[in-house]
């Protein structure tokens, strides 16, 4: 298998669209404004199908930028799904921050090419990519380099506060909700939680609130392996013992850390600085606890699938690095990004054919359930398989259906609901309406 996909990688790099050789070009660290420049520069060149937008300010007022791919910039087109990804959330760690720029420029670059799979991508999906999210911790760190940049300098906001450590604790209400077939999905936050976060993490949150995202990806660095939820262990802290913690989705979670993996030149080794991962994967718990996490939120807060990419040992690694590491996820990053168009999707209606928002989508088996956009489209991630789906939401008659997911792309699966009868006592759903209630430093 392992050979399989290195031809596969190999094969990405070396063919272009008309057959010619095609090599990075050297790349070099941006700071701040060279940063800002560089997302512009993007934009500058492909303006009809890319959008620069600020989800807020960090602690000392740098804007948090977003360079978003579509081919209707600023909309969300109805059964399009949203895909992020998100980079230097930890500020030392920089190769994150330096791949997404050069995923921009080769997205852009490839569309004015006519590069067909690039040009489907772009069409088919609503990108955004948010090179970082911690611009101050960035600064810090960079003043150092990459010779004398030290494991923590730089790794929290500029108030030292690591921002993945930052987001509302909604694992130990999830844990709880299991024992007491509760909630599953969109797990109410704590009260004043806006004065909980740090100004990045709240423009992020704020974010996830404002866009349906489907599948997501935050880039990190201090190991190589793809890290998927739970990061946070539902059993408590003994010293020298870790415990896996699984989603409901742990199967699909796997899958998707596999793709990077695999279309990655050397993750999937399993032998990466001085770690050994099975197929270059982890189950975030299984290698360590952590709590307050960005990817086990995303999971739990909104219908977002997330996973953590730690994707260099070096966190700060020398600009004579860059070019190696953009070859060696180039495919991995276009790979992930394609698996936002796997499971079903489709639309909820009403009798008069009026999309309804914040119904639910349940799948018998899978105790996550996730929830219609403002559209009344809803995106549902599943391996191939069939499959008993139900759509519900409060005043209308629930409807089931059988479905058989295949390998390629998102079946299509819509629903009609009828208005319930008055003397009908329906809730939501089973799930919505129960129990609602106001040491060690690694990578992630």
């Amino acid at each position: 298998m392992w050979l399989g996909w290195n031809i596969v990688w190999l094969g990405a790099l070396l063919i272009g669209l008309n057959g010619t050789v095609a090599w990075a070009s050297d790349i070099q660290h941006h700071r701040y404004e060279e940063l800002v420049r560089a997302l512009f520069a993007v934009q500058s060149e492909c303006p009809y199908i890319t959008r620069i937008y600020s989800i807020g300010r960090s602690v000392e007022g740098r804007h948090l930028y977003v360079l978003e791919f579509s081919d209707t910039p600023g909309i969300h087109e109805a059964m399009e799904p949203e895909f992020k990804y998100v980079g230097n959330m930890h500020g030392n760690e920089v190769l994150g921050r330096e791949l997404l720029i050069q995923l921009s420029q080769f997205l852009c670059e490839e569309y004015r090419a006519g590069n067909q799979r690039i040009t489907r991508l772009i069409h088919d999906t609503r990108i955004h990519i948010l090179p970082t999210m911690n611009p101050d911790g960035y600064e810090v760190a960079a003043k150092q380099g990459p010779e004398f940049n030290g494991y923590l300098v730089g790794r929290g906001n500029s108030r030292e506060v690591d921002l993945n450590r930052n987001f509302p604790d909604l694992n130990a209400l999830m844990y709880y909700y299991e024992k007491t077939n509760g909630r599953n999905h969109h797990l109410p936050l704590p009260d004043n939680w806006e004065h909980q976060v740090e100004l990045e993490t709240l423009a992020v949150i704020k974010w996830m609130q404002n866009y349906n995202f489907v599948l997501s990806a935050n880039l990190h660095g201090g190991a190589v392996v793809a890290n998927y939820p739970f990061d946070k262990s539902r059993d408590p802290r003994i010293r020298g013992k870790t415990t896996y913690a699984t989603t409901p989705d742990d199967k699909i979670f796997k899958k998707l850390a596999r793709t990077y993996s695999y279309a990655h030149s050397w993750m999937h080794k399993g032998w990466n600085c001085g770690d050994f991962f099975d197929e270059g994967i982890t189950n975030g718990a299984s290698w360590y606890s952590l709590s307050k996490g960005m990817q086990d939120f995303n999971y739990l807060y909104t219908n977002c699938f997330e996973i953590t990419l730690e994707l260099s040992c070096d966190k700060f690694p020398p600009a004579s690095a860059l070019s190696r590491e953009w070859l060696g996820n180039r495919e991995a990053l276009i790979s992930f990004l394609e698996q936002v168009h796997h499971g079903i999707k489709g639309m909820v209606y009403d009798n008069n054919n009026n999309p309804i928002g914040n119904a639910e989508i349940s799948v018998a088996g899978i105790n996550h359930d996730v929830t219609t956009g403002v559209d009344g489209d809803y995106f549902r991630l599943l391996l191939p398989g069939t499959y008993s789906v139900t759509a519900s939401t409060s005043g209308y008659l629930p409807s089931t259906s059988t479905v058989t997911v295949g390998p390629a792309e998102a079946i299509q699966l819509h629903f009609y609901l009828k208005v319930a009868p008055k003397d009908t006592n329906l809730t939501q759903s089973h799930h919505s309406k129960k129990n609602l209630s106001s040491a060690k430093v690694g990578p992630r």
